[in-house]
């Protein structure tokens, strides 16, 4: 079976989004080699794997990534984001315009579990907190990658909105960065 990752800046108090939806705090100037490393390797993995969004993330996504200042500004991230196989959960788009993207509007967690079934690399949700809600009510996420960002916000929104019950995880790894940031890796025991 395939494993559900979450990858995820979140701020000191926990938020992944401001009262705006804007993720600006999340990209700080390129000023840590460490952190840039990382992001590029992430992005260049080539495990088969697939990358799953939201409609406001894939929106947010292809509004950058396929474009000519993306490969400019960051040629391996942009290469490795626009090659990979995409799924983009949507209610109301009518199409999804993004090389490499599958749009489906189906039951969430049902279409998860069949992509979960499916032969495959990793699939990896990259911010899209209200599908990280629903997925880890569903206990369909195996892994948290949660990257925490030396900020905060005071108010905005909240990862894990909506999720009433309380979930154990396990802390696997951590890792730091100059910049700042700190990696926490979470598994779901058992």
């Amino acid at each position: 079976m395939r494993k559900l990752v979450v990858f995820e800046n979140v701020t000191v108090d926990g938020y992944f989004a401001d009262k705006n939806g804007d993720l600006s705090w999340a990209h700080k100037p390129a000023d840590s080699a460490d952190f840039n490393k990382f992001v590029q390797e992430n992005a260049s993995s080539s495990d088969g794997g697939v990358l799953l969004f939201g409609r406001i993330t894939y929106q947010m996504m292809v509004s950058y990534w396929p474009t000519s200042a993306a490969l400019r500004d960051q040629p391996e991230v942009a290469t490795g984001m626009n090659r990979a196989p995409k799924v983009v959960f949507s209610r109301t788009l009518d199409a999804a315009r993004w090389e490499n993207t599958a749009l489906v509007k189906g039951d969430l967690p049902a279409e998860v579990r069949k992509l979960k079934q499916a032969e495959g690399g990793q699939i990896t949700i990259l911010g899209s907190g209200s599908i990280v809600s629903q997925l880890t009510k569903a206990e369909l996420i195996d892994e948290y990658d949660l990257v925490v960002n030396p900020v905060i916000l005071g108010e905005g929104r909240k990862l894990f909105e909506g999720v009433m019950d309380k979930v154990d995880l396990k802390l696997v790894s951590t890792r730091s960065f100059t910049n700042g940031n700190v990696l926490l890796t979470y598994i779901r025991p058992g």
